[in-house]
């Protein structure tokens, strides 16, 4: 998929060795090398290579995706893939969205309690019966040394639980009820979430192109 303003290039494969997946997120990290575990990559962390993280100043998904896996890219000299992924509430047109992450943020870190909290907060000061729809959205960005880059997005649709339920996941999980079950992602096993997930379809999309 090009991304938005961008032209379409050809697909470029991506041949197996060495792949930097462009986070310090340890929850993420680990959901995309499971995701990565049959396709022989040898994958390495940002953190793991001591990489900065770059400033994310883009208004969409797909920018901030973009400026992770380039600085990742153009740092390591190896093909580097960044997720860049949100909650978006319907009747919080939208939000938190691209500033999904920054919700959470506190003077000492990313605290995703205080940022689900602040999201039934907000739904709970829209009218009675208000919808709690929502939808996760994952852009994969894979970027090379040289300035190639690929995107692809998924997603996935659901509503959001009165209050968090479960233990696994990250980031607003215990809140997100898929369509089609009851469960929150939290209360899934790994395996099972990143069957459905908005990164599992973003996945299924980069397996089928590069691969």
């Amino acid at each position: 998929m090009s991304a938005e303003g961008h032209e379409p290039q050809a697909i470029r494969k991506l041949a197996r060795g060495k792949l930097v997946i462009a986070s310090h997120n340890e929850g993420k990290v680990s959901e995309m090398r499971a995701l990565l575990a049959p396709y022989g990559m040898d994958v390495v962390s940002a953190k793991e290579l001591d990489l900065p993280e770059p400033v994310e100043n883009g208004t969409t998904f797909f920018a901030n995706a973009e400026i992770k896996a380039r600085s990742a890219a153009d740092l390591s000299g190896l093909p580097s893939l960044a997720d860049d992924s949100g909650l978006c509430v319907d009747a919080l047109n939208g939000d938190p969205g691209v500033y999904t992450a920054d919700w959470a943020e506190t003077p000492t870190g990313r605290d995703w309690t205080l940022a689900m909290r602040k999201v039934q907060d907000a739904l709970a000061a829209k009218e009675p019966g208000t919808s709690r729809s929502a939808h996760f959205v994952s852009v994969l960005a894979l970027a090379w040394p040289d300035g190639h880059v690929e995107w692809f997005e998924g997603r996935v649709e659901g509503t959001l639980a009165d209050a968090p339920r479960g233990v696994e996941g990250h980031g607003y999980d215990p809140i997100f009820v898929p369509e089609g079950d009851t469960r929150t992602f939290a209360e899934m096993p790994e395996s099972e979430k990143n069957g459905i997930s908005h990164r599992a379809d973003a996945f299924r999309q980069l397996v089928a192109a590069v691969f």
